[in-house]
């Protein structure tokens, strides 16, 4: 364990880079605030629905889980998926906790993550001990659901992150993450983390882990209570009493509120999922799963291995009735309780604030994160409505990767539309029309292509496309919308309805805010500072919507200002630039690092970051 290897497991934990589709990182199915778990995972929605082994949706065996890609190729495209289309797929298990999880032998559900870590490419033997994290890590890269496209390796992987800028798409990132990256390449940082330069898998995962086990959860009332330090209140007493008395500690007994072994509860019949028993071919395994955690546990609903039920007071119900399923290895511990209300309620109050490390419900340091760009304004919106086709069905877009300056496969795709239909994607910087005439020509693409699948609402299709690279194409707005040849749409033009993105620039460097005349938001626009890394001098530009009092100023990683660039009571419209030279206010070279410049007009403030190096 080193800092510098921590660090940088914590850029590649929180970069949507490592995925093919870069929508996709570890801490999208592992956030802190909600207990390391994923907060998207929600009982009947969707978008976060695996149908089970039925294959069909709204059935008992549906899977409340984490969205991942979209079935993806190679070349960027999407291709159909039987149960998702293409949209995202949906996992057939609930994420863990990735918190704490530095202290389990085995890692997820089924245990098949194990403390001997190999190599993903050679196989050779790089722990033989404790690498549980490291065996759990190279996994959802690869994994066609997850991260993947089909076919990718670990090769793969490791190159794309070699070219990575690091955290490119994140909107914003901690202060002493940032200061620690400081502009450099992936290279350069693993250089300080391993002593070379070489982006190698092992070396991904072998960061990955040293970041996650600096996760650990000991600040709750319950070891507060521990300590000799009185912090539960009369119910939460009472409910940890019944939790010791109804033998509960069995299974979730120590310090981690867990023994770490596997056991069938009869939360869904064994067939559905094998469970602990596609590992070890032991049949006293059948459908059993991976005792978890209570820590955090009132943060990560919903709740076992398939997200069945959406709160904690559902989960102490199902104990108290003894399970739902039997099976000849359902653990003895599992059986009727006979709760009465009361004891229900105190049950379930000692499971929640008791259990809670504040630092993880607030997401505070060491649980800090980096914003996603999934969970970002940056993300393409969808905007009004289409035009129908044939029996009335509309088509629909589908465009969900980042609009960032320079990505060379930004791939938007159509479904729901007339199958072996000709279609034209059309992306211009004013909004498409709803047809039925199609645009000639646009400032960024217009594509045709066929439609595959056969019928009214079976046609889709993908295109994969390059973002303009270079600062001056970041902030443009741009609007697309797919056009479809069909014969039973008024015209004969069936049309999605518009998505609408603005091309942004690596870290420090984006814009969220469109200065769309009338918007209440469009009052200001902060563009990155060129040159980012500089040395001696960079140019600030900013636009302004209307006549405004102005403020802009550099500040340290600590937010102390060094420099006060522009002071306006008012200034008028238009753009401006605001050159700085690395000195303070004194006229003193500041030293080399991560700087902070804040725009402020009228209620509009952004912050960005220029990078002096020398």
């Amino acid at each position: 364990m080193t800092t510098a290897k921590a660090n940088l497991g914590k850029a590649l934990f929180f970069d949507e880079q490592l995925s093919s589709t870069r929508t996709v990182a570890c801490a999208t199915c592992h956030q802190a605030e909600h207990g390391g778990g994923d907060q998207r995972a929600a009982v009947g929605t969707a978008g976060s629905t695996n149908p089970g082994l039925d294959g069909l949706f709204g059935t008992d065996d549906d899977i409340a889980a984490s969205p991942g890609v979209p079935l993806n190729l190679a070349d960027g495209t999407y291709d159909w998926s039987a149960s998702f289309g293409l949209q995202s797929q949906v996992t057939p298990r609930k994420s863990p906790s990735s918190i704490n999880a530095a202290y389990f032998p085995l890692l997820f559900w089924d245990g098949r993550a194990t403390s001997t870590f190999r190599d993903p490419l050679t196989n050779a033997v790089v722990l033989t001990n404790g690498g549980a994290l490291e065996s759990q890590a190279v996994g959802p890269p690869v994994s066609s659901t997850e991260m993947a496209h089909v076919g990718r390796d670990w090769n793969a992987v490791a190159a794309q992150m070699t070219n990575a800028n690091p955290l490119a798409l994140a909107p914003t990132i901690p202060a002493a993450l940032e200061t620690w990256i400081a502009g450099r390449s992936y290279p350069q940082l693993f250089t300080e983390a391993f002593g070379s330069p070489d982006v190698t898998p092992s070396r991904i995962a072998l960061a990955i882990a040293s970041f996650e086990r600096t996760l650990f959860s000991n600040q709750t009332p319950f070891d507060s209570e521990n300590g000799g330090i009185p912090s539960l209140t009369t119910q939460e007493r009472a409910g940890r009493l019944l939790f010791t008395t109804i033998n509960c500690g069995v299974c979730h007994g120590g310090a981690l509120l867990t023994d770490n072994l596997f056991h069938y509860i009869g939360v869904r019949p064994t067939a559905e999922d094998q469970g602990r028993f596609t590992i070890s071919g032991n049949p006293g395994d059948m459908g059993a799963f991976r005792t978890p955690s209570l820590r955090n546990v009132q943060l990560r609903g919903p709740y076992f291995h398939d997200g069945r039920f959406a709160t904690l007071e559902e989960v102490v119900e199902f104990y108290n009735r003894g399970g739902d399923f039997n099976a000849p290895n359902k653990s003895p511990a599992i059986r009727p309780l006979n709760l009465n209300a009361q004891q229900k309620a105190d049950l379930a109050a000692f499971l929640k604030r008791p259990l809670t490390d504040a630092r993880v419900a607030a997401a505070t340091a060491p649980f800090d994160a980096p914003a996603l760009y999934s969970q970002s304004t940056r993300v393409p919106q969808i905007l009004g409505t289409g035009t129908g086709g044939s029996n009335g069905l509309v088509p629909q877009a589908e465009a969900l990767e980042p609009p960032i300056a320079g990505n060379p496969n930004f791939t938007v795709g159509v479904y729901g539309a007339l199958g072996g239909a000709t279609a034209t994607l059309v992306i211009d910087s004013t909004q498409p029309g709803t047809g039925p005439e199609i645009p000639a020509a646009a400032s960024l693409a217009r594509t045709t292509v066929q439609l595959s699948g056969v019928g009214a609402g079976n046609g889709f299709a993908s295109v994969s496309l390059a973002i303009p690279a270079g600062p001056g194409a970041v902030g443009t707005e741009l609007f697309g919308r797919w056009f479809i040849a069909d014969p039973g749409a008024e015209g004969g033009v069936a049309v999605t309805a518009a998505f609408h993105f603005t091309i942004f620039g690596p870290a420090g460097t984006a814009t969220d805010v469109a200065l769309t005349p009338g918007s209440p938001l469009a009052i200001a626009r902060l563009h990155a500072n060129t040159p980012n890394p500089f040395n001696p001098e960079t140019t600030i530009r900013y636009d302004l919507r209307d006549a405004s009092p102005v403020q802009l100023g550099i500040y340290d990683a600590a937010g102390h200002r060094v420099r006060q660039l522009v002071t306006a009571a008012l200034q008028p419209s238009g753009s401006y630039d605001a050159r700085w030279n690395g000195r303070n206010d004194a006229g003193a070279t500041v030293a080399s690092g991560v700087y902070l410049y804040r725009l402020q007009a009228g209620s509009y403030t952004e912050t960005r970051r220029a990078v002096l190096l020398k």
